[in-house]
């Protein structure tokens, strides 16, 4: 009796130990069943009134996880602009992606006060922005808690630069159990939404003492980017981060590299470096391919240092930690 006993505790602590950080299960708020429904109508009516909802929301959700985990702690506004959406790397966040989370969290609150947690309601818009662009549907795992520390001190070295070659993505994944395949998945993004000029003009006028444009761009493509982009101009002009279908989730963004397309040097290295270049030349062939990819690394992704159970906190407001 005793032996059983004891068997019983032991199994009982592996339980709760298994429900600890990082796990999430589908169909977590039982106590308010229309979430997803709820922030789906949310997304939706924003989406309505701008295309830039879709890009906006899901590189929140990228830039979220990576810093601090997904937690929301992206969310938090400063009246000393120290919060993390301060940081420099975090400026170029569209507002549309915060607007859509305060939007949903606002209706959701109204149904369900005090039950859903911010950084959950940004894992289900991140999922929507997807389906609605035309991009795979899936299922979203929940039970995140929102985070108590938002610091523009803690962006700086977490995010990926555009100048990263293979090896430095693949380190900085790598930290957030993410493989090299599920950082090509995740780089499929980039085929919605755009970038400032200042994040790539170093590829068109100043790129190597031997060459000022980077030969791995196919040279009409690289003149495109210059009328677009001319010297000195204006910092807040942006293209399309797709040029061919900029505004459906598809995996045009992979035949892109193909054809020396890429916008970022982090983006075509993965076709000029040997190591990436056939998950590439896959993803590009096989639309099947790279949706299956995306989801299984979005789940991934929405996983990194998640806060469950007692930690954190569910903010009645995604933009201040509760009082």
């Amino acid at each position: 009796m005793e032996a059983w006993k004891g068997l019983y505790l032991l199994m009982l602590v592996i339980m709760v130990m298994g429900r600890g950080e990082g796990q999430l299960v589908e169909n977590f708020y039982r106590s308010c069943p229309n979430v997803e429904s709820i922030v789906k109508q949310a997304v939706s009516t924003k989406f309505s009134q701008t295309f830039t909802t879709i890009p906006a929301t899901l590189r929140l959700f990228f830039h979220d996880c990576f810093v601090e985990g997904c937690d929301a702690s992206i969310m938090i506004a400063s009246p000393n602009g120290d919060a993390e959406k301060d940081a420099p790397d975090n400026l170029s966040l569209a507002g549309d992606g915060f607007d859509t989370v305060i939007k949903a969290k606002q209706a959701v609150e109204a149904s369900c006060p005090g039950i859903v947690s911010c950084a959950d309601i940004l894992a289900i818009a991140a999922r929507d922005v997807v389906v609605l662009a035309g991009g795979p549907s899936f299922s979203v795992e929940l039970g995140r808690r929102d985070g108590l520390i938002s610091q523009a001190s803690r962006v700086a070295g977490n995010l990926p630069e555009p100048s990263f070659d293979l090896n430095q993505l693949n380190s900085m994944f790598a930290k957030h159990n993410l493989t090299q395949f599920d950082m090509i998945a995740l780089s499929g993004a980039h085929t919605v939404g755009f970038s400032h000029c200042s994040r790539f003009a170093n590829r068109l006028y100043s790129f190597s003492s031997s060459s000022s444009v980077d030969p791995s761009l196919d040279p009409t493509y690289a003149q495109q980017l210059m009328q677009a982009c001319p010297q000195n101009v204006d910092p807040s002009i942006a293209v399309n981060m797709d040029p061919v279908t900029p505004q459906t989730f598809d995996n045009v963004y992979y035949q892109n590299l193909v054809a020396g397309k890429g916008l970022f040097t982090s983006d075509e290295v993965l076709f000029t470096d040997s190591a990436s270049q056939p998950t590439i030349t896959d993803f590009a062939n096989s639309p099947g391919d790279f949706n299956g990819a995306f989801i299984t690394a979005m789940k991934k992704l929405g996983r990194v240092g998640v806060k469950t159970g007692n930690q954190g906190q569910i903010r009645k407001d995604c933009t201040t930690f509760n009082s």
